[in-house]
């Protein structure tokens, strides 16, 4: 049978064959399908994006169905016990792992990289002292390609490298610096003798001892957390990225923009989410009532589900098992009982079960990052550190695609047509919802 999709069209009577490739077909093939020759041709229409690919890309696997992540071929589940963030950073990135001395050299480079200049320091003193870390981040890694103009040159391989190389050393120091700004504390200068994770909880949490040692579980959960989190497909934010980054813009104005999509609640909020939602059920013996409550329609189970995951997401496994070593340190966080019982409930019940509502990699994420002393509010900050090997992944693969041209999304036109301008004197209402406002 031929790769095509037959499509008649019943309001001419005309037949189209379209070719399939890659199990999809071209939307634009889609253009020849008209009534007359003055008719624009046939769109689809697919609201967030739900059955439509923007983009052909090697980086992340997902099989929602069984559960699978895989960072170009590699299982999470290997990456996250075997490697490093640096590893997997270099491996989202260039598509291979490193040799060890490739390895040496990436860790050199953004070891060597973390300092920021004296400027940030200054544009970070001109927040508010309850200013949201979040906002702060966004705000000052936009401000960097003010810092390093050569950045525009995105056409260069080797200026686009030497900006991943600078994103990725900065944004610890960036969130270290945020966090530290919002409990009036004096920001820590990075550490070149500290690897990755750890430089980046001394820069958080050192106070008046010479030299910060971090627990190694601690060391490692955030190795892992940051793992998991560095890539996850075409998501929110991974879409904006590219979608901004197709215009030609700088990286830092880029992921400006994706670290703004992933300050929504709906993307990297999620794991606050679930921590008020534990606090409000309060006790084990309240989680029946509560589960009843959600089936009843009168609450949401917040961290699980999945937009892709139509099962039990394997990020989701490995940080359940990282929170063991976390709360062996720290203690044990009471919410955890809770979260542990509500799933049970959960993964037995029919009613959740057969709405393919698993726990997601917000239900324990935010157990740990709690445990390590981190408000909330700095959790989406937490998430956007490890993302953006991958944002910037992903943009370099969009700024090196020959298929992609800067996005530009088709609509489809509800509004008025043609009418004449009104002079407002003679204007007898204005709109409904703007009565009384001004």
């Amino acid at each position: 049978m031929p790769d095509t999709l037959t499509i008649t069209d019943n309001r001419t009577g005309s037949v189209y064959e379209i070719p399939v490739e890659d199990g999809a077909i071209h939307a634009t093939a889609l253009r020849q399908i008209k009534v007359d020759e003055d008719d624009f041709g046939l769109m689809s229409y697919d609201p967030a994006f739900l059955n439509t690919a923007s983009v052909r890309s090697a980086i992340t696997f997902i099989d929602g169905d069984n559960g699978i992540l895989r960072y170009r071929g590699y299982p999470i589940e290997q990456l996250a016990v075997e490697s490093t963030y640096l590893e997997t950073a270099y491996l989202l990135l260039f598509g291979e792992l490193p040799t060890a001395d490739a390895l040496g050299r990436f860790e050199h480079e953004v070891t060597y990289h973390t300092f920021l200049h004296e400027n940030v320091k200054t544009l970070m003193h001109g927040f508010r002292y309850d200013a949201h870390p979040m906002g702060m981040f966004v705000s000052m890694v936009a401000a960097l390609g003010t810092l390093y103009p050569d950045a525009a040159k995105v056409d260069d391989p080797d200026v686009r490298l030497q900006q991943v190389i600078r994103l990725i050393a900065k944004v610890p120091t960036i969130a270290a610096w945020s966090y530290r700004h919002s409990k009036g504390l004096p920001y820590v200068y990075p550490d070149n003798d500290l690897g990755f994770a750890e430089n980046f909880l001394a820069m958080m949490f050192r106070m008046a001892e010479p030299r910060y040692e971090a627990e190694p579980a601690l060391v490692r959960a955030l190795e892992v957390l940051f793992i998991l989190h560095a890539d996850h497909e075409q998501n929110c934010s991974a879409n904006a990225m590219r979608a901004i980054g197709s215009s030609k813009v700088d990286p830092y104005s880029a992921m400006a923009g994706a670290a703004a999509a992933l300050y929504g609640p709906l993307h990297g909020g999620a794991n606050e989410a679930v921590l008020r939602m534990l606090a409000q059920i309060g006790d084990v013996r309240n989680v029946p009532d509560f589960v009843e409550r959600v089936k009843a329609g009168e609450g949401r189970l917040m961290g699980f589900g999945h937009r892709v995951y139509k099962n039990y997401d394997p990020r989701a496994k490995i940080i359940k098992e990282t929170a063991d070593s976390v709360f062996e340190v720290t203690g044990r966080n009471p919410l955890l009982d809770i979260a542990l019982e509500l799933e049970r409930i959960a993964l037995e019940d029919e009613y959740f079960v057969s709405r393919k509502l698993y726990p997601n990699v917000d239900f324990y994420s935010g157990l740990i990052y709690q445990a390590l002393g981190l408000p909330t509010a700095m959790f989406p900050v937490m998430f956007a550190i490890p993302r953006t090997a991958g944002w910037l992944a992903q943009w370099l693969e969009g700024i090196a695609d020959p298929e992609q041209k800067i996005a530009r999304p088709r609509q489809i036109y509800v509004g008025s047509g043609e009418r004449d301008y009104v002079p407002s004197a003679e204007r007898t209402s204005a709109p409904a919802e703007l009565v009384g406002v001004f």
